[in-house]
């Protein structure tokens, strides 16, 4: 039996340039699909998979992360009093207990590899998950869930993928497909934004994983790679010839929320599954009358 995975890092100190001047004071991590942060989905999604301590690799200009998994006294005395009981509920389930979410900095830039790396005081020598907060999904059971029930039978490394266009994989982190279900198969091979000839599969890797806490001793010692950052997938690479990696290509759909249409898609794409919205959102659409 592996040993249980009770910490989930979220590396959150990137300055979300791509949404500029949305971001130039509001971290990208708290830009919001309907009226949840992005970093609020991710954490849920870990909840939901039996995390139990949430460590965030932060940077400059990021308080305000800190301050959304903080008590609101004010806030929370404001609802209280206007009988505004199922928001100040909502509130108070979604807030994690003392002493289960850590905070660090990553001091410069470099890239995700580091940003991993800096979290490695406070897993320590654990298994632990990593989530990429720009990655939102749609799926019932959560994705990491899923990773976690392959997990519990393999052991090792997993990795959540979903299927890209053929066309499209030179953007992404693409895995080999060895012998195994969709649930869990091996992965044989890892490669970053191969050209589509060159390309193992048309798996990609879509931010979530599972790892075991050698990584940091290669990150720790890993040069720097493609845009002069420390990759995680370089090293990855170098653990895969000594560990197992299990790739789960998991139910549901990711919605790449770094890059406006992502985010603008899951923003529809949740609107619609709410009660309270869906109806006069359809609405306010069949108004626009669009030639699509």
């Amino acid at each position: 039996m592996p040993n249980r995975v009770r910490t989930a890092v979220f590396p959150v100190a990137g300055l979300g340039t791509r949404f500029l001047p949305a971001t130039k004071a509001m971290p990208k991590e708290m830009l919001t699909v309907v009226d949840r942060p992005l970093i609020q989905y991710a954490v849920d999604e870990a909840r939901e998979a039996g995390i139990e301590h949430f460590v965030f690799v932060t940077g400059r200009n990021k308080g305000v992360i800190e301050d959304h998994f903080d008590k609101q006294f004010e806030l929370e005395l404001t609802l209280e009093r206007r009988g505004k009981s199922a928001e100040l509920e909502e509130l108070q389930r979604e807030l994690p207990q003392a002493g289960q979410a850590s905070f660090t900095r990553q001091q410069e830039p470099l890239g995700l590899g580091h940003a991993v790396w800096c979290a490695r005081e406070l897993v320590g020598h654990q298994p632990f998950a990593l989530l990429l907060p720009d990655m939102v999904f749609k799926a019932r059971p959560g994705v990491l869930k899923q990773m976690m029930q392959a997990y519990e039978a393999t052991g090792g490394n997993v990795i959540g993928v979903e299927e890209v266009a053929e066309a499209d994989v030179s953007s992404y982190g693409i895995v080999g497909r060895g012998e195994g279900p969709d649930a869990g198969f091996r992965i044989t091979s890892m490669v970053e934004k191969p050209k589509p000839a060159e390309a193992p599969s048309n798996l990609f890797i879509s931010g979530r994983y599972i790892l075991q806490p050698e990584i940091f001793g290669l990150l720790g010692q890993q040069t720097r790679g493609a845009g002069g950052e420390i990759q995680l997938t370089d090293a990855m690479q170098t653990l895969i010839r000594t560990q197992a990696f299990t790739g789960v290509k998991y139910e549901g759909r990711v919605f790449d929320c770094g890059s406006k249409i992502g985010f603008l898609t899951a923003n529809v794409v949740f609107a619609l599954e709410r009660p309270d919205l869906a109806g006069h959102l359809r609405r306010e659409l069949r108004a626009l009358d669009l030639d699509l």
